[in-house]
């Protein structure tokens, strides 16, 4: 892997040469005649007067058909800081896998050419990545430390769309979508060559797979003012992200690729706390209940009390499984898959003797006992062997030391 480049500039008072880190901000446009020359200005003086490492602002046309590319030419004939790069097809993800991923920074970031984001969050975005501590940064309108002027319906859809990606996909990070963003060079290459989305769904899609190959994602509170002439359809943008959400489950279960991470990433990256992983647990617990509980109804009417239990147990045995293992202890791919799945049938076997010794032992004390009498001693057996089964699959199906 390759050095990221790096401008040389005098110290004083000696004039011995040093490294100083390069940020390159792609600003993507699409139909903004009337808007970029005034942002794209606003930013360079910004950046100019306050921002303390070298910078270049890249204004990517994405194939517009006004004049926009004639006012980003100008202004990069005009700004030394300025560059213009022209697409041929449409694309907030197209333009910044070319221009990041042609990029000699060694940081590299995007913004939103309406600069809705307040710009005082941009060096607190970008110095993590600068030090080393972090590999990607987001700005985050849902960190209690932002403060947020949009109107209800947006408010809505950004935070339903973010709570069906911790909710479906286990993603920690809480705002995928706000347009402000930055990586560092070297890692972000890796990514792009993973990432399939070239429009809207690129940012979740790389942030997905970066915490999916266990890189730091560094949040930065933003204030933020909802752009009125926003043109973006918001119908068909959610529409789109709810496919790419489907699309990158679907390469989650195959076994994704992960991307090379550096050996400090390796060297620190921990198993998931035990604070997540009880919580992950209990949901997907609860929804394997509330599974059984119905199966079990449903067979209970069909069979002896024994038959029903057996098959709703191992029915939902085994997607409990499927699911801690990807979200509780974030293991993919099909590798060790069907020994994870024998492993995890021995607590089944211990929740089937526990439940079966439940239903024997009430049958034993009242032989009449009904259907409601004999669901609620297999939730209490069941919840005895659920302990059991979160000890089971930590510190032995699971565990992240083994095989080492």
């Amino acid at each position: 892997m390759t050095e990221p480049a790096a401008i040389l500039a005098d110290t004083e008072p000696t004039g011995e040469k040093v490294r100083t880190s390069l940020v390159e901000v792609v600003v993507p446009v699409y139909n903004e005649e009337h808007t970029v020359e005034r942002c794209v200005r606003r930013l360079h003086a910004y950046l100019g007067e306050t921002f303390p490492y070298p910078y270049r602002i890249t204004i990517a046309d994405n194939a517009s058909t006004d004049r926009t590319w004639q006012v980003a030419s100008a202004l990069a004939d005009e700004i030394d800081q300025v560059t213009a790069v022209h697409l041929d097809l449409k694309g907030r993800g197209r333009a910044l896998r070319q221009v990041w991923g042609s990029s000699d920074a060694d940081v590299v970031a995007y913004m939103d050419v309406d600069l809705s984001t307040g710009l005082e969050a941009f060096l607190p975005l970008v110095a993590p990545l600068l030090s080393g501590h972090s590999d990607l940064a987001i700005g985050s309108r849902l960190h209690r430390g932002s403060a947020v002027v949009r109107g209800p319906k947006r408010e809505f859809i950004s935070r339903t769309y973010n709570f069906l990606l911790r909710a479906t996909m286990a993603a920690k990070f809480s705002d995928a979508q706000c347009g402000f963003k930055a990586g560092r060079a070297t890692v972000v290459r890796q990514l792009l060559a993973e990432v399939e989305d070239n429009a809207w769904f690129f940012d979740t899609e790389l942030l997905l797979l970066a915490e999916h190959s266990g890189l730091r994602i560094h949040e930065v509170p933003v204030d933020w003012v909802d752009d009125p002439d926003s043109r973006v359809d918001i119908v068909r943008t959610a529409v789109d992200d709810l496919k790419g959400m489907a699309r990158v489950a679907r390469r989650s279960l195959a076994g994704a690729a992960r991307i090379e991470v550096p050996e400090r990433v390796r060297a620190a990256r921990l198993a998931p706390g035990l604070g997540w992983q009880l919580a992950s647990f209990a949901a997907i617990g609860t929804l394997s209940t509330l599974a059984y509980v119905l199966l079990y109804l449903g067979l209970r009417q069909v069979g002896p009390a024994m038959l029903a239990n057996f098959l709703a147990l191992a029915a939902t045995a085994i997607v409990n499984t499927a699911a801690n293992r990807r979200f509780t202890f974030g293991v993919t791919g099909r590798r060790d898959l069907l020994k994870h799945q024998v492993e995890g049938g021995i607590a089944f076997v211990v929740g089937l003797v526990l439940s079966s010794g439940a239903i024997a032992l009430l049958h034993a004390v009242e032989p009449g006992a009904g259907h409601s009498a004999e669901l609620v001693a297999l939730v209490g057996a069941n919840a005895l062997a659920t302990l059991i089964r979160f000890v089971l699959l930590r510190v032995w199906v699971f565990n992240p030391r083994r095989g080492r």
